[in-house]
């Protein structure tokens, strides 16, 4: 008998060696496998790739073997893959869906494992609850064939995902502007997937494009985990003032996140990022379309929402909801306050190379540096909008903790009134000037998080201290 294996916001993360072994991800991938044959996927392809991190492309062969064990057929990427391209592959192969081995910005002792439907997009909740319902106790109830008959006889084949998704890349975005430009371009790629992209899709033209740690090193030097927020893109911002760079692109481990660096070195934070991203398509390329947004990220969109007459939705934390929400309104554009995003046109997943594509293409056409951009999207707005976030430890029964944050009801929050609550992922309470508190518990770990964007910069850590206050933490 084996422990329970529990998804969180975007799949299963444990701890190599420790409950991520051989055995639980042949588990795992059992219950996969079963939900997909539960949906009428019986003898479809399912795309598998895997990230820079330990044993990643072992822990890829032997979901596969599972997979065709289970009478479906299996296209295993060639080498390490960042997370949206295994997503796009899902479609232009016209898989039934994927699994990603990676744990995207977990620390170094972690991996994990990420589920993708027929969209390439994050499979919905209640489809996670049927995935996690199917994994057998035993390993002894998984499905097997062995790798090397299975690739003999054509049932696991091997392919370089890249061509296809660089053409489709062509069809969203004209590179060649971006290449003539003369920028540098400062790129982190935090030893993960993202190696090597920036300089192939930009070469051959005045841009000069600088990487850094885009070596494999699943130790992740100069990093406590490869998340593209301080203080791990310490490094790439000196890296940026160094080389008198134009911008920091920052990707994680996996590539599907999006860190952004101005001219001056310094963070951009990912709220103004997706402010940014939003902008640039409805004001310089004209798109109009939803826009889909967790409750954790930025109030901005819902004034450029009401600006472009466009509608603006918001869903709990995860692309497991971001993404359904996605396909369903045909979004231009979501996101969440991680740092990912997805575009119209692309699949319903996040993508740290179109995101840092986009941000380059919006420095070009308006010949603007990242901190001139930012002025432009504030003047929109009618002024700057600031965020911060504190994680913290909790003991006790999180329901018990739950009811104490619904009993505080507090009047007003860091000096401001509370106008609102909102519980559809943990408790935000809606603020006086257009900001927001937000109180939820991670899906993974014995975590709080409490999260806010205020108007007014000078009451962001009065607003986080009331939070953790009304949490019961202090």
């Amino acid at each position: 008998m084996s422990g329970k294996i529990k998804f969180g916001t975007d799949g299963w993360r444990g701890v190599i060696a420790d409950d991520y072994t051989f055995e639980n991800v042949r588990r795992t991938t059992q219950g996969f496998a079963s939900y997909m044959l539960e949906e009428g996927k019986a003898g479809q392809w399912v795309v598998i790739g895997h990230d820079k991190r330990f044993a990643s492309e072992f822990f890829a062969a032997a979901a596969a073997e599972v997979i065709v064990g289970n009478g479906m057929k299996v296209y295993l990427t060639d080498g390490a893959t960042p997370t949206p391209i295994i997503s796009f592959s899902v479609v232009n192969r016209q898989a039934c869906g994927a699994i990603n081995i990676t744990a995207s910005h977990n620390p170094p002792s972690d991996n994990g494992f990420k589920v993708r439907n027929e969209t390439g997009g994050a499979i919905d909740p209640e489809g996670l609850t049927k995935i996690e319902a199917g994994i057998p106790d035993s390993v002894e109830d998984v499905k097997r064939v062995a790798y090397a008959d299975a690739e003999k006889d054509g049932r696991i084949v091997k392919f370089d995902p890249a061509p296809a998704y660089i053409a489709h890349l062509k069809n969203l975005i004209d590179l060649q502007p971006i290449k003539d430009a003369g920028l540098t371009v400062m790129v982190d790629t935090m030893w993960g997937n993202g190696a090597g992209w920036f300089p192939r899709l930009l070469e051959g033209g005045k841009t000069q494009v600088i990487e850094i740690h885009n070596q494999r090193n699943p130790s992740f030097p100069e990093m406590k985990r490869p998340e593209p927020i301080p203080p791990n893109i310490n490094p790439g911002l000196k890296a940026t003032l160094d080389n008198k760079a134009d911008v920091l692109i920052v990707t994680d481990g996996d590539a599907d996140r999006l860190g952004v660096g101005d001219e001056n070195g310094e963070f951009i934070n990912q709220l103004r990022v997706y402010g940014l991203l939003a902008y640039y398509l409805l004001e310089i390329r004209g798109q109009r379309g939803d826009i889909v947004k967790t409750l954790s990220t930025t109030g901005m969109l819902n004034i450029l929402g009401e600006l472009y007459g466009v509608p603006v939705h918001e869903t709990g934390v995860g692309f497991k909801y971001v993404a359904p929400k996605m396909t369903e309104t045909n979004a231009m554009i979501g996101g969440e306050e991680s740092g990912g995003y997805a575009f119209r046109g692309n699949v319903p997943e996040r993508d740290g190379i179109l995101a840092g594509l986009y941000m380059l293409d919006f420095m070009v056409r308006t010949g603007k540096k990242p901190t001139e951009l930012l002025k432009l999207l504030f003047d929109k707005v009618g002024g700057e909008f600031f965020y911060d976030r504190i994680d913290s430890a909790f003991s006790g029964d999180r329901k018990d903790r739950e009811q104490m944050i619904l009993d505080a009801n507090p009047a007003t929050i860091g000096g401001l009134k509370v106008t609102k609550l909102v519980t559809i992922d943990g408790f935000q309470f809606r603020l006086e000037d257009g900001g927001w508190l937000l109180i939820r518990f991670s899906g993974t770990e014995p975590i709080l998080r409490v999260y806010c964007e205020t108007r007014h910069g000078d009451k962001v850590q009065a607003i986080l201290q009331d939070g953790l206050t009304v949490a019961g933490i202090k």
